[in-house]
């Protein structure tokens, strides 16, 4: 499991290497020592999982994980057990306070496994330019944060400047546009119009609707109108 170790401290980075090298398993590929080079380290390898620091010079682990496109695993890795736990929700894998314990380490490392072993495609389906149903996404609304698998996000809303993400019992909103998420996604999403992109393994219902147009009812109860000009895509896409 390839591994990348991003930290501002030399010696946190050499320590936590040093306990990981009994894990047959984990794969040290990189080190870190700021979100500049974590953020290029990622593109380029592409990891199964992060140990990441979250105060650090610059850009802080959060900000890194709001650039990235492809999003591995996250371990947090840091000082202050109340920010830690205050910043992000359970949807992390886990976090680890300085100094690292091997107990503490060999928790998250046997749960990291425990995931590991039951995704048959790993621990995140790798595209390499489209995001999919198996990828995880971050998302960071204020000061709450969920790492999202996006088989779970039924729908995302354009409203202005943000987008609304809809999954469980959450919508946050972040600062994106419905053009750019469209991009980056794969042909599993559909842009119904100019303010919705569906999941369409989550719509459960098609029906006709005026002027052409149609209407889509998802898992959820959700209804979704899909302009005229995009029913005409969605009917060849579905063979409707």
């Amino acid at each position: 499991m390839k591994t990348i170790i991003i930290d501002d401290e030399r010696l946190a980075r050499k320590e936590l290497n040093g306990l990981l090298q009994q894990y047959s398993e984990i794969e040290v590929a990189a080190e870190c020592g700021n979100a500049e080079e974590a953020k290029k380290a990622i593109e380029q390898m592409r990891p199964d999982l992060i140990f990441l620091d979250i105060q650090m010079p610059g850009k802080d682990g959060f900000q890194l994980l709001e650039e990235l496109d492809y999003v591995p695993k996250v371990i947090f890795v840091t000082a202050y057990d109340e920010y830690a736990l205050k910043a992000f929700k359970v949807n992390a894998l886990d976090y680890l306070l300085k100094p690292v314990e091997e107990e503490r380490l060999s928790e998250a490392i046997h749960k990291l496994l425990g995931e590991h072993e039951d995704d048959e495609a790993g621990v995140i389906v790798r595209t390499e330019h489209k995001l999919g149903q198996e990828d995880q996404i971050f998302l960071k609304d204020g000061e709450k944060c969920w790492f999202v698998s996006l088989k779970d996000v039924r729908m995302f809303e354009s409203e202005g400047n943000y987008v609304r993400v809809y999954f469980n019992q959450f919508k946050p909103l972040i600062l994106k546009s419905l053009n750019n998420l469209e991009e980056r996604l794969d042909h599993t999403f559909f842009r119904t119009n100019r303010k919705f992109i569906v999941n369409l393994r989550w719509v459960q219902n098609v029906e006709n609707w005026f002027n052409g147009g149609l209407k889509l009812t998802l898992k959820d109860g959700s209804q979704v109108e899909v302009s005229r000009r995009q029913s005409a895509r969605f009917r060849e896409l579905m063979s409707l």
